[in-house]
């Protein structure tokens, strides 16, 4: 029997890492903060409040942080009818789901974003659970997140694979004991993502399914 496929969303499963930093640049921007882009990028795949701090420092005016949290989210709402799913995404979690594999998604967003993502991926069908920011109190790369994905799967940790693009997820994977895959579709080097914890990198999900029988979503990886 299968484990276990756990997946990040954005920069992952949903080409939207770009459209979160210049939505991100434009709220620090309106505040009268100077954030350059690539420090945003490098930021992105933290909670909101995370991101912030990492960006503005802990000797921020924090009671302005809800406003730019909200900022972000309006900006970046502007695309959810049009966010795009990453080619392979939706196959990629269907063949897993056919394969025994309980499908699980472990993500930053929640809400009508993380609605509109499921949208873009359109494989509900293959979907057992999300683990969102609405269901944990700490995000990536906390564990919380990816042991509540693995609650809901029903399964041990040695029997998961995560999969996300960022250095929170391999992080928060390996906190939580799962075995962390990295894509590099989110824009993050090879060399960061195997530093935090990437036992395997993959170009994006088109190619993880194209070599899913060598991934360790194999037939031997099977349990």
């Amino acid at each position: 029997m299968a484990g276990a496929a756990i997946f990040d969303v954005d920069g992952t499963l949903a080409d939207t890492n770009h459209l979160h930093v210049v939505a991100w640049w434009e709220a620090f921007r309106q505040a009268g903060h100077t954030v350059a882009m690539p420090d945003i990028h490098r930021a992105v795949g933290l909670s909101s409040g995370d991101l912030i701090e990492r960006l503005l420092g802990s000797g921020r005016d924090q009671e302005e942080d809800e406003a730019l949290s909200a900022a972000h989210k309006t900006l970046y709402g502007t695309y959810y009818n049009r966010l795009p799913a990453f080619d392979g995404a939706g196959d990629l979690l269907r063949a897993l789901a056919g394969r025994g594999w309980t499908v699980v998604l472990a993500t930053s967003a929640g809400g009508p974003e993380l609605e509109a993502l499921r949208r873009a991926v359109d494989a509900d069908e293959a979907i057992s659970g999300t683990a969102s920011s609405d269901d944990v109190d700490e995000g990536k790369p906390a564990p919380e997140p990816v042991r509540l994905a693995l609650d809901l799967a029903g399964v041990r940790a040695e029997q998961a694979v995560f999969v996300g693009d960022t250095v929170w997820d391999m992080e928060a994977a390996s906190r939580a004991g799962v075995r962390p895959v990295a894509v590099l579709a989110g824009g993050i080097p090879r060399a960061d993502l195997e530093r935090a914890g990437a036992t395997e990198v993959y170009a994006d999900t088109a190619d993880l399914l194209a070599r899913l029988d060598d991934s360790p979503f194999g037939a031997s990886a099977a349990r």
